[in-house]
């Protein structure tokens, strides 16, 4: 639940690479028990502005603050409070995991060599790496490291995860288990900052949006209100052509025999539309996808921004 206090909040964020602007004016508003979504298409500036509020890179222009202090000046007293995961995981490839997360401990706590293997056992526990071998990390899928780097990320106990693409390479069964392990930490207090171009899971994993298209900020809010009712019912009946007579001009749309039918009230329409002696199959309200109002507000088509693959899609299904 958002506290209304900032975590991450940024005015004017501006970065040039030479003459190429990759983010523009950026003003991030990220709250305090947030599970905050931060979608773009690949190349749209999302790592580059995950980057600059870590101070692996120094903006051109504009402000941050992360957690209440000014980054990158404040990084030695906020960074030990952040989890992070950026352009996939990093790892000492001759290293096993549970060797990996042991030398990142006793860099991080280094005077806390008290409760290190239970530290590191924790963490791989919660990212279903408990009962992992001691093979090198080279050896790992692309989804046991990214399992890996969630779990370097779990190490300092934080109190914000900052996620570049947390869920690249993980099956179907592996992006539920890491969705559910978010809202699990978010539940106990974390707040979360996913950046991601999948729609799909942004939709069922975060509470707020903010959708960044050729480096600037289009869309900002709380995901229950861009996805609140459009103010139309849908209705599946096999009589469409009886029920598009009788409804007239509120019938604004037609799909076969699916209607989307301009109405207030979805129990008086079942009402009128029973009456008639008409047969109703399905009633819904209808509420705008996030895909919908992601592609509404971007320069980007569904080719090129959010096109989830077979996996997405099988994931989406099982979910």
């Amino acid at each position: 639940m958002s506290t209304g206090d900032p975590a991450i909040r940024t005015s004017g964020l501006t970065k040039y690479f030479g003459r190429f602007q990759a983010v523009s004016d950026l003003s991030l508003d990220v709250r305090e028990g947030d599970v905050y979504g931060f979608l773009g298409a690949n190349g749209s500036g999302k790592t580059t502005t995950v980057r600059m509020l870590l101070g692996l890179v120094l903006a051109t222009s504009g402000r941050i603050e992360v957690l209440g202090r000014p980054m990158p000046r404040a990084a030695r007293d906020v960074l030990p409070q952040v989890g992070s995961m950026v352009e996939g995981p990093a790892a000492y490839g001759h290293l096993s995991g549970r060797a990996n997360l042991t030398l990142f401990d006793a860099m991080t706590h280094r005077s806390r060599r008290s409760g290190r293997a239970g530290r590191v056992e924790d963490a791989l526990d919660r990212v279903g790496l408990g009962g992992v071998d001691e093979r090198p990390v080279k050896n790992y899928s692309l989804g046991m490291r990214q399992r890996l780097g969630l779990a370097n990320a779990l190490l300092r106990r934080p109190r914000l995860l900052v996620l570049d693409e947390p869920t690249n390479g993980l099956d179907p069964q592996g992006i539920r288990d890491i969705r559910a392990l978010l809202l699990e930490l978010n539940g106990q207090g974390t707040t979360v900052f996913v950046s991601s171009h999948l729609l799909a899971e942004i939709e069922q994993l975060c509470t707020r949006v903010g959708v960044l298209d050729r480096g600037r900020l289009v869309v900002q809010e709380e995901l229950a209100t861009l996805r609140a009712p459009t103010g139309r019912i849908v209705v599946g009946t096999p009589e469409p052509d009886r029920a598009t007579l009788l409804l007239g001009g509120r019938v604004e749309q037609r799909d076969g025999s699916r209607l989307a039918v301009r109405a207030p009230d979805a129990a008086a329409l079942n009402v009128e539309l029973v009456g008639a002696g008409i047969a109703v199959d399905a009633l819904s309200v209808e509420r705008r996808s996030l895909e919908e109002v992601v592609l509404a507000a971007t320069s980007a088509g569904s080719d090129t921004f959010a096109r989830p693959s077979r996996q997405d899609v099988t994931a989406e299904a099982l979910s």
